[in-house]
C-alpha cells in the first residue's frame, strides 16, 4: 500500500511538471501570419528560416494585449527558472539562436519580438510613450503568469530591460545588459559611426555590409540565413519614435536598482567602452561588468562560447 501511495505522488509530481503552464490557448496562427500581406511575407518566410537554426524544440505564442499582438518564442523545461530575452534593434528574437541551446537546456525561456519593430508581433494600437512599452511587457508576463525571471537584454533590448527593471523590479531576479545601447554612456562618435552615416546614400547591399561590418567583429561568423532576414527588416524599418527619447540614465536611477546586474561589452564595441563597465560596478548597487575580447556589438554572436558561459555562471548563483 505506501509503495502504491509513493507511486502515485511521484506520478502527480511528474504530472504536475510536465503541464507547467498551459499556452496551448496562444498557439494558433493569427491571420496576419496565415495570410500576410505580401510585403510582410518575404519577411515571415526569412524568419521561420531563421528558427531553424535553433535546433531545440519550441513553441511560438501569439499573445493578445492592448496594443497588439505580441510574438513570444518558448523554450526549455517547464519545471525550470524563467529567462526573458529581449532582442537588440530589428534583429528579432532570432538573433538569439547562438545563444538559445545553451539557455533553454537550463532555464524556460521566454524570447519576446518588440511589438515596436520588425518580427512576429503585431499593433493594432498606437504607444504612445515609453511608460505603455513596460505597460506592454507587465501585460505579457501577466499572460504567461510569470511572477519572478530573470531578464537578459541586447544592445536597445538593454535599455528597455533598465526601463523595465525601474518600473517593475520586484519581479526581477537579476539583469544580463549585453552591450546595453544609450544606457551608460552616449552612442560615441567613430570611425565606424561615420562610415554608416555616409553609406546611408549607398545601394542596399552596401549599407547592410556597413552595418555588420561595424556591429561585429568577424561578420563571417554570422550565420547568412540570419543576414537574409536581417537584411529585409533593415530594409523594412525601423526608426521609430522612441529612439529619440533613448537616454543614459541618472546616477539615482542605477542606485535604485536591487538585482544583481551583469554588464557584458566587446572590446571592439562602437556602442559602449570602459566607461560603460566602470559606471556598471561603481553605480549598480550589485553590479558587475566585463569586456568580451575579440567582439564587437554584436558580442553574443562573435563570441558566443564565451558569452553563454559568464551568462549561465552569473545566473546560476542568481
Amino acid at each position: 500500500m505506501q509503495k502504491f501511495i509513493k507511486f502515485c505522488l511521484i506520478l502527480i509530481f511528474f504530472t504536475m511538471i510536465s503541464c507547467g503552464n498551459n499556452y496551448s490557448k496562444y498557439t494558433d496562427e493569427p491571420e496576419y501570419i496565415v495570410h500576410a500581406q505580401p510585403e510582410y511575407e518575404p519577411y515571415f518566410n526569412a524568419y521561420n528560416e531563421t528558427l531553424k537554426l535553433w535546433e531545440i524544440p519550441f513553441e511560438e505564442l501569439y499573445i493578445p494585449t492592448s496594443f497588439g499582438t505580441a510574438h513570444v518564442i518558448v523554450s526549455g523545461q517547464n519545471n525550470k527558472e524563467s529567462v526573458v530575452l529581449l532582442h537588440g534593434m530589428n534583429a528579432s528574437s532570432t538573433m538569439w539562436y547562438p545563444n538559445i541551446k545553451d539557455l533553454s537546456n537550463n532555464y524556460r525561456v521566454f524570447a519576446i519580438d518588440f511589438i515596436l519593430e520588425p518580427g512576429k508581433s503585431f499593433i493594432t494600437k498606437d504607444i504612445e510613450n515609453i511608460d505603455q512599452i513596460a505597460t506592454w511587457y507587465q501585460e505579457i508576463f501577466k499572460k504567461l503568469k510569470l511572477k519572478k525571471y530573470h531578464v537578459i537584454g541586447a544592445s536597445r533590448g538593454g535599455w528597455l530591460a533598465v526601463n523595465m527593471a525601474l518600473k517593475h523590479q520586484e519581479n526581477i531576479k537579476s539583469m544580463v545588459l549585453l552591450s546595453p545601447a544609450q544606457t551608460f554612456i552616449w552612442i560615441r562618435p567613430s570611425t565606424n559611426l561615420l562610415k554608416n552615416i555616409i553609406h546611408t546614400f549607398s545601394s542596399k547591399e552596401r549599407q547592410i555590409q556597413e552595418t555588420l561590418e561595424s556591429m561585429s567583429s568577424n561578420v563571417e561568423n554570422i550565420n547568412n540565413t540570419y543576414i537574409e532576414q536581417f537584411s529585409i527588416a533593415t530594409e523594412k524599418d525601423s526608426i521609430n519614435k522612441f529612439v529619440l527619447d533613448m537616454m543614459p540614465y541618472s546616477k539615482q536611477d542605477f542606485q535604485s536598482l536591487k538585482m544583481p546586474v551583469l554588464v557584458l561589452i566587446g572590446d571592439d564595441d562602437m556602442i559602449n567602452n570602459e566607461k560603460s563597465i566602470r559606471l556598471a560596478k561603481e553605480l549598480i548597487p550589485n553590479g558587475q561588468g566585463e569586456i568580451i575580447n575579440n567582439a564587437g556589438h554584436f558580442l553574443s554572436i562573435d563570441q558566443a562560447e564565451t558569452v553563454n558561459k559568464k551568462i549561465l555562471e552569473f545566473l546560476k548563483v542568481n
